[in-house]
């Protein structure tokens, strides 16, 4: 049986009550917020990762203030027409990052297509994908383990090409 498995690297980046979001498509088109940052590279170091990723994303240079913690998700991927369904695990690591230069820009011909800062009061009111809660409670409780314990299952379903499944589930199936 195939099995998948992504590592990726997201930063949480809190100014003036303010956090740094990018906006990228949900499975159906529409756009949903999701945190800066994104899967490693073979080699890559996570820490490097989230840096480039930042800056990818949003056009800021971010110094990592420190590690919040990890979150992993696994789902299982539909299969194609034809195709069996593919066991995929998500090991999410969230850094705390303060912007350290650059300028806000948005991603031209990437996975996100606007990059903006959000209240931290709106944002339980936007279109947005879990892991930002997620990384919100890591940032608010700051849990020594580094782990939450789980808000939702711990295992679920979810469409290939979902931004929380990572580019590498369109292979899958």
């Amino acid at each position: 049986m195939r099995r998948k498995l992504r590592v990726a690297a997201y930063a949480v980046c809190v100014r003036d009550g303010q956090l740094l979001l990018a906006r990228s498509p949900a499975p159906d088109g529409t756009p949903e917020w999701v945190l800066p940052g994104g899967g490693m590279e073979s080699g890559e170091d996570p820490y490097d990762t989230v840096r480039r990723e930042v800056t990818e994303e949003t056009g800021y240079r971010v110094e990592v203030t420190g590690l919040l913690g990890a979150d992993s998700l696994r789902l299982t991927l539909p299969g194609r027409p034809f195709g069996r369904a593919t066991p995929y695990h998500a090991l999410r690591l969230v850094y705390e990052g303060r912007i350290a230069g650059g300028e806000l820009r948005n991603e031209v011909n990437g996975s996100t297509d606007l990059a903006a800062w959000h209240d931290l009061t709106a944002v339980p009111a936007l279109k947005r994908v879990p892991l930002i809660d997620i990384a919100l409670r890591l940032w608010r409780e700051r849990p020594p383990t580094g782990h939450l314990e789980a808000e939702r299952p711990p295992t679920g379903h979810l469409e290939a090409g979902h931004p929380a499944a990572g580019p590498e589930a369109e292979a899958a199936g």
